[in-house]
């Protein structure tokens, strides 16, 4: 017959039954898709890289929807030229029932800008600021022309969901320099979640400690950091050690149960974030010079900007990986681009230079890559002209185009004031050194001391990685 005594100082006791049961009814317990012939232990703890690697950290600012490349990067004389025309070739619509064959020049004056030269259009004066510090790629190509599956390739290598995105991949190779945030962030836009949702920051297969951590678009950007009064201090201390205790106790006669010990570790790190995402997100204690120069007296950027400054402040602190998204297919310009593009560029064209700017003046542009882009461009041709006579604008846009479009990288490694690729004279497909998905991250992995064939996952006993394609390669070009 045991006491009370004795059943609460077992494993079994009353904390690791309450957590048995939370798990269970959140369906963590006995994960199958994960095998092996040992217990795998998994931890944000920094890892050194396979090689040397120059990348520390990357923060990707996605254009989700396609900017239109020709518009803003990629400038074609001929589609001037042609303009109001038919189209001399074919084009590969993705929207049959609004397509036209009508061809539609650049309603924007581009002009060179840097020592490099490289070709800016007016819609973004201060991205062309910033000319020499940046590769721009323009024959990016994914060639699953529709938002799903190119956002997919773009961040997870596939056009299919569910799989481990990129900064799910990093932070399982090399961890976290900071145990008291997490690794991977999420800035959400505040007016909506992305297309796909929470699949564009999700560890897919790979254990629950790799996914990404939102933080909302407005405060509080992190709920429940303040514990309760009857806890501050001393007594949340001793409650803590006491749960760590129950659950570690609990960890050790499941072992291998990775979603328990991810979840057990997110418990502990919510605890350490208390004091330090509060001191990260905490804007005020920058300079005014340094909020002005992302925007953030400026309504139309305020937002943007200030989601580009936490970037800078998350992974000055040690944070591997930050997302920062546009809302739902702010860039998707169907109908009416000659007033959807502008407004688009002016939400996030002088917080995306800061950036930039402002890592570099900071020393940490050398270790930290930075990425501009969607998962597509537009068409050359004119959609949705919905009986509007030949030659009105104000209503058409561009279709989609994943099969030639622009983005561009700075720091980490990539070269600054180079130019890489070339589409075809209407902008409509990639033709000079094409850069697929699969090639960037190639390039990426590489920049953090990677190799896509040794960082893998066993799922089903099958080694799985983020890079699909037997020929995807490291594009050398791009490398400074």
């Amino acid at each position: 017959m045991h006491s009370r005594r004795d059943f609460l100082e077992k494993s079994y006791g009353i904390g690791a039954i309450a957590l048995a049961t939370l798990m269970k009814e959140q369906g963590l317990l006995a994960n199958p898709a994960i095998s092996g012939s040992g217990p795998q232990h998994f931890d944000m703890l920094p890892k050194p890289p396979g090689s040397f690697g120059q990348a520390k950290a990357m923060i990707s600012m996605f254009m989700q929807g396609g900017p239109s490349h020709i518009d803003l990067f990629d400038p074609k004389p001929e589609l001037n030229r042609l303009d109001g025309k038919d189209f001399p070739g074919e084009v590969k619509y993705d929207d049959a029932a609004g397509a036209s064959r009508e061809v539609m020049g650049c309603p924007w004056k581009f002009s060179k800008h840097g020592q490099s030269g490289m070709d800016f259009s007016e819609l973004v004066p201060n991205m062309a600021g910033i000319a020499d510090e940046m590769t721009m790629i323009r024959s990016m190509h994914t060639g699953v022309n529709n938002h799903g599956q190119s956002i997919n390739a773009l961040i997870n290598g596939s056009i299919l969901t569910g799989r481990p995105t990129l900064g799910s991949w990093l932070t399982y190779g090399l961890g976290s320099e900071n145990q008291n945030l997490p690794a991977f962030v999420a800035l959400t836009d505040p007016r909506g979640l992305p297309v796909l949702g929470v699949d564009n920051f999700t560890n897919g297969w790979l254990p629950s400690l790799y996914q990404g951590t939102v933080i909302r678009p407005k405060e509080p950007r992190i709920l429940n950091l303040d514990p309760p009064m009857s806890l501050k201090g001393d007594a949340q201390k001793r409650y803590l050690d006491f749960v760590e205790g129950l659950n570690q106790g609990h960890l050790e006669t499941r072992p291998g149960e990775t979603e328990l010990e991810a979840r057990i570790q997110s418990f502990e790190l919510a605890a350490r974030m208390q004091i330090a995402a509060k001191e990260a997100l905490d804007i005020s204690q920058e300079s005014e010079a340094t909020r002005k120069m992302y925007g953030i007296d400026v309504k139309e950027t305020e937002d943007f900007g200030t989601r580009c400054l936490i970037a800078r402040r998350l992974v000055e602190r040690g944070v591997r990986f930050v997302s920062v998204f546009t809302g739902n297919q702010t860039w998707d310009n169907h109908a009416s681009i000659t007033t959807g593009l502008p407004a688009a560029c002016r939400y996030v064209d002088k917080p995306a230079a800061a950036l930039v700017v402002d890592l570099k003046q900071r020393g940490l542009l050398d270790s930290t890559v930075v990425h501009w882009g969607g998962e597509m461009g537009r068409l050359p041709v004119i959609q949705n002209r919905a009986g509007a006579p030949r030659g009105d604008r104000k209503s058409v846009g561009r279709d989609h185009n994943t099969y030639g479009f622009s983005m561009w990288v700075a720091g980490g490694g990539f070269k600054g004031g180079y130019t890489h690729g070339a589409t075809d004279e209407f902008g409509h497909h990639a033709v000079e050194d094409v850069v697929n998905h699969y090639d960037y991250h190639a390039t990426l992995l590489h920049l953090f001391g990677l190799d896509p064939k040794t960082l893998t996952y066993k799922r089903n006993g099958t080694p799985q990685s983020l890079i699909q394609n037997d020929q995807a390669r490291i594009v050398k070009e791009l490398l400074a």
